[in-house]
C-alpha cells in the first residue's frame, strides 16, 4: 500500500490523530493477546549498584586483565554507555519527526509512514508490535549542550556526547529550545505510550537529564521541566549537571564540582554515568515576577530578557497594602525561576557588563579563569571599590528602593524590612554558594540565630536569606569568608518597590543571568518572589 507524504516526509495533516490510534489499535488486536513483561510489570528505574561506576569499573578490569588494553576498555565503555542510554531509532526517528514539525502526533506519523515504506519489521502493525516493545535502554537519558559556556569546551564536549550516547539524544540549546523539547519530544512520547509502545512509556517515565552549562543554563532546562507538573504531565525527568559555567554554585551544591576537569573526554564518560546511577535530591525553587510601568511599545520590544524569563505582557497589579508610591491601571509583567539567587544592585551590573562583553567579543571570554579576570576588571571599571570617592548617583548604592518587604514562614502578613544605607547589592540566595563557592551568609552560631530570629539556612526549607553586600571591599572580606554579608532578613515571600529618578535604570540578575530593567521616575516597579510550589529534582554527583 503507498502513502501520500509531504516533501518534509510527514504525512498531510488531512489525517488526524485518532486515524494513528485506530491503525495502531487494529495492529494490537492482530497481535497475541498474552502480555508482554512490561504489562505484567510496570515500568521501573534500573537498581543502582552498591556504588557508581562498580558495574563498569568491574568489566573494566576484566578487559584489562585479558590485555586488551586501555583502547579496548574505552572501547567497551563507550558501547556500553549506548546500550544503557540511546533510544531505539524508531523512537529517535519519532521524538526528531515531532520537534521538526513542531507537532507531537508527528512523531507517530513519522513511523507508519516508515512502516508503509517497507523498514519495519515483525507483525501486524511493525512499528507497535508486541516484539518491538521491550527495546527500551535500561537509562534512557538525553543532554543539553550551552556551545557558549566553557570557552571553547562547549562545542567539543556536544561532539563528545554525541559519540557516546548517540547524536540524536544530545541537543545544541542555540538551536533547541528546552521548552520545545518539553512540548512535542516529551508530549510524543507520551502520546505513543497511550497508544500502547512500552518502550515509550518505559523511556518517558524513566528519562534523565543532562545539562552542560552555567548556573543560568541549569536553571533555564529545570524551569522548562518544570512546566510538566503543572500541565498534570508527570513525572518530571531529573536534572544531571556538567559545569561550563563561571561561579557553577548550583553544580558546587549537588557534588558536580567547579568545573569540568581538564581530561574533559575521560570526565564525560564518568559524568555520564554519574547521571545514569546517581540518587535524586529536591531543590526548592522560586517563582520572580516583574510588574512595570507600561513603556512604549519599542522600548518593550527593546528590553533584552535573559532564557529564564518569560514575556506576560499586560496585566493588573493588585496592591495588597504594601505599596508606597503610584499604580497605574496596567502594567506589563514578566516572570522566571530562580535556583540559587536574586540579585539587584552593583553586582548584578557588573554581571551586566561581563555578559554583553562576551556576547560581543566571545574570543575573550575562553575558559573560567580569564572569566573571572574580566569580572574583577568590571568591578573597578565599575566603581564598586570607589564608591564612597564617586558622586554618580549611579554608583553610589539602592537608593531607588522605596521598600522591601517580607512574608516570615508560615505567616500571611507582609513586614517592611529597612535596607542599610551602606548597601550596593541585596541578594536573596537559596544554596550555600554564591560568587563560585562562597558562602557569604556564613556558618552562624546557635546563639546567633536564635537572638536574630533566624534558622539554619537549608536548600528545602522553604526560605531565602537576605543579606547585603557594601562597597567592594567589604564584598571581598566576605568572598574569602573572613567576615559574613550585612545580613539582613529570612524570608517566605520577598516584594521589593523600586522607583526611578536617581537610575533610570537597575540591574538585576537571576542565577548569574543579568538584565538591565527600565525604570519610571512616575510609578513603582515591583519585583515579587515567592516559592514554587512542586520541587526541582536533581541528581547528586557526588563529589561533595
Amino acid at each position: 500500500m503507498t502513502s501520500t507524504t509531504t516533501q518534509s516526509g510527514l504525512r498531510p495533516r488531512s489525517r488526524s490523530w485518532s486515524d494513528v490510534a485506530l491503525s495502531m489499535s487494529s495492529s494490537f488486536s492482530s497481535s497475541s493477546s498474552s502480555p508482554t513483561p512490561l504489562e505484567r510489570e510496570p515500568p521501573r528505574s534500573p537498581t543502582p549498584p552498591a556504588a557508581p561506576l562498580v558495574g563498569a569499573l568491574i568489566e573494566s578490569l576484566s578487559f584489562r586483565g585479558c590485555g586488551f588494553g586501555r583502547a579496548a576498555t574505552s572501547a567497551f565503555e563507550k558501547e556500553d554507555l549506548k546500550a544503557r542510554a540511546a533510544f531505539p531509532q524508531r523512537l529517535r526517528t519519532a521524538v526528531h519527526a515531532a520537534m521538526r514539525a513542531r507537532d507531537p502526533t508527528a512523531g507517530a506519523f513519522a513511523l507508519v509512514d516508515r512502516d508503509n515504506d517497507g523498514e519495519g519489521h515483525g507483525t501486524g502493525n511493525p512499528w507497535f508490535d508486541s516484539a518491538v516493545h521491550d527495546d527500551a535502554p535500561e537509562s534512557p537519558l538525553v543532554a543539553f549542550v550551552n556551545p557558549r559556556s566553557g570557552g571553547r569546551l562547549g562545542p567539543v564536549l556536544k561532539t563528545r556526547l554525541q559519540e557516546l550516547i548517540g547524536e540524536d539524544q544530545v541537543f545544541d540549546l542555540t538551536i533547541v529550545k528546552p521548552s520545545d523539547f518539553v512540548e512535542y519530544a516529551l508530549a510524543c512520547l507520551e502520546q505513543l505510550a497511550d497508544s500502547g509502545d512500552h518502550s515509550a512509556r518505559f523511556v518517558r517515565h524513566n528519562l534523565r537529564v543532562m545539562v552542560a552549562g552555567g548556573d543560568g543554563t541549569i536553571g533555564w532546562v529545570l524551569g522548562c521541566l518544570g512546566e510538566l507538573y503543572i500541565q498534570n504531565r508527570e513525572p518530571v525527568p531529573p536534572v544531571a549537571v556538567i559545569p561550563l559555567g563561571t561561579g557553577n554554585d548550583l553544580s558546587r551544591s549537588f557534588g558536580w564540582g567547579a568545573s569540568f576537569s581538564f581530561s574533559w573526554k575521560a570526565a564525560a564518560k564518568r559524568s555520564l554515568y554519574k547521571a545514569i546511577f546517581g540518587s535524586v535530591s529536591c531543590l526548592d525553587s522560586w517563582q520572580v515576577v516583574v510588574s512595570m510601568p507600561e513603556h512604549g511599545e519599542e522600548e518593550k520590544e527593546h528590553l533584552d530578557l535573559p532564557h529564564s524569563l518569560r514575556r506576560l505582557g499586560e496585566c493588573t497589579f493588585y496592591d495588597d497594602g504594601t505599596a508606597k508610591g503610584e499604580l497605574p491601571e496596567t502594567v506589563y509583567c514578566f516572570d522566571g525561576v530562580f535556583y540559587n539567587y536574586f540579585s539587584i544592585g552593583m553586582d548584578a551590573q557588573v554581571a551586566y557588563g561581563f555578559h554583553q562583553l562576551r556576547d560581543e567579543k566571545p574570543f575573550l571570554a575562553s575558559g573560567p579563569l580569564s572569566n573571572k579576570l574580566i569580572y574583577a576588571g568590571y568591578t573597578c571599571k565599575q566603581g564598586w571599590f570607589f564608591t564612597q570617592c564617586i558622586s554618580d548617583p549611579e554608583l553610589r548604592g539602592l537608593r531607588n528602593i522605596i521598600c522591601l518587604s517580607i512574608k516570615r514562614m508560615d505567616s500571611s502578613e507582609w513586614e517592611n524590612i529597612p535596607v542599610p544605607s551602606s548597601v550596593r547589592a541585596i541578594v536573596a540566595l537559596n544554596l550555600h554558594n554564591y560568587a563560585s563557592g562562597r558562602n557569604p551568609w556564613g556558618n552562624l552560631k546557635p546563639e546567633y540565630l536564635e537572638k536574630r530570629g533566624f534558622v539554619e539556612a537549608q536548600s528545602d526549607d522553604g526560605l531565602l536569606e537576605i543579606f547585603g553586600l557594601k562597597q567592594g571591599w567589604h564584598a571581598s572580606l566576605v568572598m574569602v569568608e573572613l567576615i559574613s554579608a550585612k545580613h539582613i532578613a529570612q524570608a517566605a515571600a520577598i516584594r521589593i518597590e523600586i522607583k526611578g529618578g536617581y537610575w533610570h535604570d537597575a540591574f538585576m540578575q537571576m542565577d548569574g543571568e543579568p538584565w538591565k530593567q527600565p525604570l519610571s521616575s512616575e510609578y513603582s516597579t515591583f519585583v515579587d518572589i515567592k516559592k514554587v510550589p512542586y520541587p526541582s529534582l536533581i541528581i547528586n554527583g557526588g563529589d561533595r
